[in-house]
């Protein structure tokens, strides 16, 4: 593993990503453990961008079940097609909502979330898992946190 001790400065939204995604293959490289992986990427995400809650669920038995995660605690279970993250799943689109107290069917796993981005981590078409960013605030994530947050994905896919 081999992550820069100090982070540099960064110019641009993009240039943070691209940090963040470079300081995710590099803990991954060599690391066969799936969960072990996906832990460290949601430590470099929730240590470079000030996010309520950040983690995955994973696909398992039909449902999406928590994984790596930081932040406070939160649904252990999300049914197909239901709330945010399984919407992403059944769709296998990325969801931006800027307030999601206007999303039709909702999970509130904590009240303090406002808006969130729910990125699927797809392989061959397939959901594997999503990746789930809470804010506090309204309107927190913009198209560069989505598309980036793809990127990440596509690459965490390959660990799967």
């Amino acid at each position: 593993m081999n992550v820069p001790i100090q982070k540099p400065e960064f110019g641009t939204k993009t240039g943070k990503y691209q940090w963040v995604h470079d300081s995710i293959v590099n803990v991954c490289t060599g690391e066969k453990d799936l969960i072990a992986n996906l832990a460290n990427a949601t430590a470099i995400l929730k240590e470079n961008f000030d996010w309520w809650w950040t983690g995955f669920y994973l696909v398992k038995e039909n449902e999406l079940v928590l994984g790596p995660f930081q932040g406070p605690v939160a649904c252990t279970r999300i049914a197909y097609g239901r709330g945010v993250c399984g919407s992403s799943w059944q769709q296998k689109k990325s969801m931006l909502v800027p307030d999601v107290h206007a999303f039709p069917g909702h999970i509130a796993c904590s009240a303090a979330s406002n808006s969130e981005l729910v990125v699927p981590v797809l392989r061959n078409g397939e959901v594997l898992a999503v990746l789930d960013a809470d804010s506090e605030h309204f309107s927190h994530f913009d198209a560069t946190d989505q598309q980036e947050l793809e990127k990440i994905c596509a690459y965490l896919a390959t660990l799967f």
